[in-house]
């Protein structure tokens, strides 16, 4: 039974950001950004415990503030540019003695936009599909086939197919695309694959395009505010 798993979000914020500095903690709507996925754990149905992985003490400090845990600092070789997700996933793993029964929800805090009700509906669906995992998409705001690779002098003689040009766009297959917002996997999964994998035993979980923001830039941040301060997620 789903009941008798312990699942465990887990939020990566590193300190260091260079696109958008200290962006993790700038206040999004009046709270920090990192909140957001805070509160939207917290409000889960399923989770049982909420950690934060960081290096950063303002950080850490602004999680507890929020109510996640950060019960270790993440050593500074998995806090450069070149550590990867899968790295610091693992290390979570070892430094809070996860069983392989446990699930781990990774919660990127650049997805402010993601409900509780998207993180539990992703949870439901592992446990549905008995699968491996389950991660987040969105639709693409445009079809991929629609789009081709240029020459040098930028002809467009094969830049889509003539069959193509005789479809409407409404008419082309859906084409759905990773927003970065929930990865929840078993830790068996995890371990055995050694991080976050894509098989056939690993299922995806459909969310609004407007929800699936990424946070990268500071455009990203005020559009962000700005669907927020409109009412269109009210992080139920």
């Amino acid at each position: 039974m789903l009941q008798e798993k312990r699942v465990i979000a887990l939020i990566p914020a590193r300190g260091g950001s260079k696109r958008l500095p200290k962006k993790n903690v700038l206040p999004l709507a009046g709270i920090p950004l990192i909140a957001w996925t805070i509160k939207a754990a917290l409000s889960s149905d399923y989770i049982d415990e909420i950690v934060v992985t960081t290096d950063c003490l303002g950080i850490a400090a602004a999680a507890k503030e929020y109510g996640a845990e950060v019960p270790f600092i993440r050593p500074a070789k998995l806090s450069s540019d070149t550590a990867t997700t899968n790295a610091v996933l693992l290390h979570a793993i070892e430094a809070l003695g996860c069983s392989a029964g446990d699930v781990i929800v990774l919660l990127q805090p650049t997805s402010p936009l993601r409900t509780s009700a998207d993180i539990d509906g992703a949870i439901e669906l592992l446990h549905e599909r008995s699968g491996s995992g389950v991660v987040s998409v969105c639709e693409c705001d445009h079809s991929p086939l629609w789009t081709g690779v240029l020459p040098d002098d930028g002809n467009l003689g094969s830049f889509i197919s003539e069959e193509l040009t005789a479809r409407r766009s409404q008419d082309l297959p859906k084409h759905y695309r990773l927003n970065g917002a929930i990865y929840a996997f078993t830790v068996s999964s995890l371990l055995g694959k050694q991080g976050i994998h894509y098989s056939a035993e690993v299922y995806a979980f459909k969310m609004d395009s407007l929800l699936s923001i990424d946070i990268d830039t500071e455009v990203d941040f005020k559009l962000a505010e700005a669907i927020l301060t409109l009412g269109y997620n009210n992080h139920s």
